[in-house]
């Protein structure tokens, strides 16, 4: 029965047309991202980036360096739209966002999460057999069929991305409005629609339809009485999203996953006018198929479980943030704080205080001041600074954060030094102090 779900044949324009879509959107995110001044702000002008802890070594290319790595990122984006060499334009595209990635969070986003695992998902799906260059210039290749996994491992992911989000939605400060509250507020001076997003009742229709259209969405496309309802509700919501939170290319390829919910000669007639494919249906199951079920196996449980891994952590993820990333949980909160370093030589014990102007730039000092990863790391950078002059140190926090309306409360333990602690992965850091039970916040999911 298995076996028969998962490698019995079907028409590939599905897949076809959004491998052509999604070179096109993730050639438009690295040429937009030189072309609007991400790359230079990011990963040009600050003296060091926050990288994911452990890929210390990944570091921005010196000079422009990191323009040729966007360029050459939105080249092979072409490339796999056209379909010319695909399995390694995709392959290598996968490779070199991992590497943007992971060398720095200060401008973290889930969306770019998704896109590392879509980048290697689609590296190894069957995208390039047909209107492809690849399929043209080796007829062999051509196809116009695909085992039906690939289009269910797709769906999976979704189902998983959007089932989390709104799950995570499920807290006070979301189920009472004050978040999107504090999110509208920057919101005020857009056209036409700015005013409108400050009323308390578009609060409450942003938030309740954030919940049921992220828990909803999937299974409503998967129906066929529901399917143009829910893809006219997505082409509202994510443009929403889009005009509203400046989220780059991910509303448009959340557009482009809806090919996926179309029966596929549908999908053929608009978009490859090409006739009517006639599918084998003799099934033709693989020497490896118990390999193909072990990956996605491992690979599905694995992001079963990762979302849920803050449950393991003492206290709350929207407090500590330990398991927040890689989580799904978009939009949830916002996060300010203040925090002040002081550096202790062992030797003499002089005391100096760091101007993190000298430092940092100003969204490297926000993210310090409200993360403590980020705290922790800039510690531990210091730390190498002063070696480098011969000085070996402590360094101390004082590091007040609140959430969302909240009021601010002690961050980090002020008697540990920083500098000397590892980070701990897979369980909590005692440095991070306890919520305050006077806080006003609500716990998360």
């Amino acid at each position: 029965m298995l076996n028969r779900f998962l490698f019995k044949r079907i028409d590939n324009a599905q897949l076809i047309v959004f491998r052509i879509f999604y070179g096109l959107l993730v050639s438009a995110e690295c040429y937009g991202a030189i072309a609007t001044g991400w790359v230079r702000r990011t990963l040009i002008e600050p003296q060091f980036t926050f990288n994911f802890i452990g890929f210390e070594w990944l570091q921005p290319l010196p000079g422009n360096g990191m323009y040729i790595y966007f360029a050459i990122m939105g080249t092979l984006g072409i490339l796999i739209t056209l379909g010319y060499k695909y399995r390694f334009s995709a392959l290598a595209f996968a490779f070199m966002w991992t590497g943007v990635y992971l060398m720095q969070k200060t401008s973290y986003n889930n969306h770019y999460y998704l896109l590392m695992l879509l980048a290697y998902i689609m590296a190894f799906l069957p995208a390039g057999r047909d209107a492809s260059l690849d399929a043209k210039l080796n007829p062999k290749l051509h196809s116009h069929t695909m085992p039906n996994w690939v289009r269910w491992t797709i769906i999976l992911q979704l189902f998983i991305v959007y089932t989390y989000a709104s799950v995570a939605k499920l807290y006070g400060d979301w189920l009472d409005f004050s978040i999107i509250d504090i999110l509208m507020r920057s919101k005020d001076d857009y056209p036409l629609i700015g005013g409108l997003l400050q009323l308390k009742w578009v609060h409450k229709i942003v938030a309740i339809f954030g919940i049921l259209f992220d828990l909803l969405i999937v299974p409503a496309l998967l129906w066929k009485p529901t399917r143009k309802i829910a893809f006219g509700l997505s082409i509202f919501f994510h443009l929403f999203n889009s005009y509203v939170f400046r989220i780059g290319i991910f509303p448009y390829l959340s557009l482009a996953f809806i090919v996926f919910f179309f029966e596929p000669q549908t999908i053929r007639n608009i978009f490859l006018r090409t006739k009517n494919i006639v599918v084998d249906q003799v099934l033709t199951i693989p020497k490896h198929r118990n390999i193909i079920i072990g990956i996605l196996g491992i690979y599905f449980v694995v992001q079963l479980v990762l979302p849920l891994r803050h449950y393991a952590f003492k206290d709350d993820v929207l407090w500590t943030e330990e398991g927040h990333r890689l989580s799904w949980r978009m939009m949830l909160r916002s996060r300010s704080g203040t925090i002040r370093y002081r550096v202790v030589n062992k030797e003499t014990d002089k005391v100096s205080f760091i101007d993190l102007d000298d430092y940092l730039t100003k969204k490297q000092r926000r993210r310090v001041a409200c993360y403590p990863d980020f705290a922790w790391q800039f510690a531990q950078h210091l730390k190498k600074e002063y070696a480098k002059k011969g000085e070996d140190i402590q360094v101390f926090v004082t590091n007040k954060v609140k959430v969302n309306s909240g009021e601010y409360h002690e961050f980090i333990d002020p008697k540990v030094d920083l500098a000397s602690v590892p980070w701990k992965h897979f369980a909590h850091n005692e440095w991070i102090l306890p919520r305050q039970p006077t806080d006003s916040t609500k716990t998360s999911d």
